[in-house]
Order: structure tokens, then sequence, then C-alpha cells
């Protein structure tokens, strides 16, 4: 098959969890012979000095200044139904990207279209003239903010923003979908929140997957008595986490085991996460790679409360082999058995848990087994590929 995808953002780096997507995808379908030109929204100035990374898994590359979008064009398109799908490149937020996609159409014949992304690429519908596409915003943005409100609302007075922000969500999720054969998300959660805003919406659960190679089961001994907690910390729910870790889980554990140490890895940790380094807690910032951590972690904590989509994180900590302890939500689109798989627990149950969890060698080699077995069964790239390979069949078709 010949297939455009139409992304939001480039497929590199990797330690952006939105772009492993794209990558890895590609990847599968170019080795099963499939012709792939990418059409990628930029936003960063690395962006256009990184397409080396991954270009040559593609037969053409185009990378475009991301535009702006003003709060008074969303209201716009809110409110007047006629302004919702432009015609004409001129009536976009991008006409550089329409004209692209006209300019790959004219030039190719595509069995398949894929978009990802939501807000920033419902709007080219009718620069596709009328190929079959399917569309993957990944997750739900107006679940996302359904949380982040009743949050809020649990500690402080929900802001008149907050709620702004979640109602214009909620009106673009309910018609912005409806032209696409078919929609894609990674977790039931996320397919209900949007089934919810348009019972009339056709949408599969398709999660994200983890190379089993490179996140192959660890082998070295977990000797050190360290909790594991990584994030790209430019995502507020991931501060909110690791600081939760830091002031409600790990005091009550290390109460109990007084050895125990607290790791915090990842990008862009702000001076509130940096300002936690201790003899008992590392902050590194950015590291080049996972792995080692999550080889040596006793286990990894994940107590996130806001967000949505599926955590590549408890992914590749599952495929590691490294125990997880882990709330509700962070397992959403993971099916994941609480005792057998993972541990889960809500947060005023987390640091006890923990504790039975580094106190029982037993229960520590079974959660290994049976996350990295649980991984390879449901969750590789491969089997990602052929549920997308299978999708574009279908509505090619």
């Amino acid at each position: 098959m010949r297939i455009l995808l139409i992304s939001r953002c480039p497929p590199y780096p990797l330690h952006l969890g939105d772009r492993l997507i794209v990558y890895h995808l590609a990847e599968e379908l170019e080795g099963r012979k499939h012709q792939i030109d990418l059409l990628a929204f930029a936003n960063r100035a690395e962006d256009w000095q990184e397409q080396d990374n991954y270009d040559y898994r593609f037969e053409h590359v185009q990378l475009i200044a991301e535009p702006r979008r003003s709060q008074l064009s969303y209201l716009k398109r809110a409110t007047f139904p006629s302004a919702r799908f432009p015609k004409h490149a001129e009536e976009s937020w991008s006409p550089e990207m329409w004209r692209a996609i006209e300019s790959r159409l004219d030039s190719t014949h595509y069995d398949a279209i894929h978009l990802f992304g939501g807000v920033q690429v419902y709007e080219f519908y009718h620069a596709l003239r009328s190929l079959p596409a399917v569309i993957t915003p990944y997750e739900s943005y107006s679940l996302y903010l359904r949380r982040l409100v009743g949050a809020t609302r649990r500690v402080a007075p929900t802001t008149i923003a907050n709620m702004i922000q979640f109602q214009l969500a909620r009106n673009f999720e309910s018609w912005m979908f409806t032209p696409y054969r078919r929609i894609v998300v990674v977790s039931q959660q996320d397919k209900n929140e949007l089934l919810d805003s348009n019972p009339a919406l056709s949408i599969d659960v398709i999660p994200n997957g983890i190379d089993l190679y490179t996140f192959r089961k660890a082998r070295v001994s977990r000797k050190v008595r360290a909790l594991l907690f990584v994030g790209n910390y430019e995502y507020p729910p991931n501060v909110d986490a690791a600081l939760r870790l830091a002031h409600e889980i790990f005091p009550k554990v290390q109460a109990q085991i007084p050895d125990v140490k607290l790791w915090l890895v990842g990008n862009a940790p702000p001076p509130e996460l940096q300002a936690l380094a201790s003899e008992s807690i590392k902050v590194t910032g950015r590291v080049p790679d996972v792995r080692p951590y999550l080889a040596r972690a006793a286990a990894f904590v994940c107590p996130l409360q806001l967000g949505a989509g599926i955590k590549n994180k408890v992914l590749e900590a599952l495929a590691i082999g490294c125990p997880v302890i882990a709330t509700p939500l962070s397992v959403d689109g993971i099916d994941a058995q609480n005792g057998h798989d993972v541990l889960i627990a809500d947060i005023g149950e987390m640091a006890e848990t923990v504790i039975n969890l580094l106190k029982n060698p037993d229960l520590q080699r079974q959660l290994v087994e049976n996350g990295r077995k649980l991984i390879e069964e449901r969750y590789s790239w491969e089997r990602v590929a052929t549920l997308y390979e299978n999708l574009y069949q279908d509505i090619s078709r």
C-alpha cells in the first residue's frame, strides 16, 4: 500500500512520547514493504536538524512550521458550523500544509491517509479529496481537562479559564472527527469520553507499543532499593506525580525501610523538583538512556493523578522487568491485572503497597515475569502495526 501520514509533530526525538508511534509504526510498515510519505508540523528549532534520524524510512518527508491558532479562531469554529471544516487553503490555519497535501495528491496515488493529532490536523478533511482516511488523536483532550478540573476542585476553586477550556475542548471533540471513516485512540477511557460527546463516532482502540528488543528483559541484579519515576517534566501531570511521590509516599516508605532511595529521571525537571536532590533522592534530568535505571530499580512507582491516554513509561517498565506500582489512571489503556502483572493502588495506599513489595521477593519475581509476558503478548509494535494495517485495508475497501 502507499500511505500518506499527516502528523502534528515529527517522529523524533523519542523521549517525547507523542512521537514514538509515528516512528515505530513507520518502521514496521516499511519492513512490510509499504511505501510511506510524511507531512509533519514542526514546533522546535531542532526538528529540521533531526530529520536525518528518520527520513530514510519514508519515500518523501516535508516539515512545515506549526501555525499559531488564536483563541478567537477557536471560538469562531466552535460557534459557527460553516467555519469548522475549511474548503480552501486560505481558510485553514495552515495554508502551507494544505497546499503540501494537495501537491502530494496531485503527484501520487494513495491507498490510505492517516492523520496523527486532533485539533492540529482535523481541518484538512476537504484537502484529502474524499480519499480513505483514519485519524488518531491519541487521547481525548477533554478527558485530560475533565480530570484537571476535578483535581483542582479538590484543592482550590476551579478557575474560570480551566472550565472554559474544558467546554471548548468538549465542543470540538463532539464534531471535529465526524467526517473520518475511523477514529483511533489509545485507551478505552478515551474512547468512552469521545462517545459521550458524540455516540455516532466510529472509534477503535489501538494502544501504543514497545520495542521488545530495545526494552528487553533486564539481566542485572536489582541490588539497590531504589524507587523510580520517569517522565518528561515539560508535561505538568508528570511534575505533579513526582512531587506527590517525593512528599507524600517516599517519606512513609523511608520510615519503614531507611536505606531506600528515590530516583526521579527525565527531561526538564523544574526548580521545585531539582530542589529535592539529596543523599536519598536523585534528580537526574534528561539521561541518554533510561534502561539502566529501569533495569536496576526495585520498583517503578507511578502516582499519576492527571492526564489521559496510555503511559509509555509504564509499558517500558513492564517490558524491561521492573515491578510496577501504579494508580488506576496510570494504567489506562493497559490490560494489566492487579496483583498479577502490576500492583494498583490509590495515593493513600501506595506507600504501604511499596513497603509490602520491597519485603516480598516472591511477589517481585512474579511481577517481573508476568509484566514482561503481558508486553510480549499484547503491546509489541509488530502487533500494533498489524492492527493499523488491517484498518487501512478496511477503509480502503
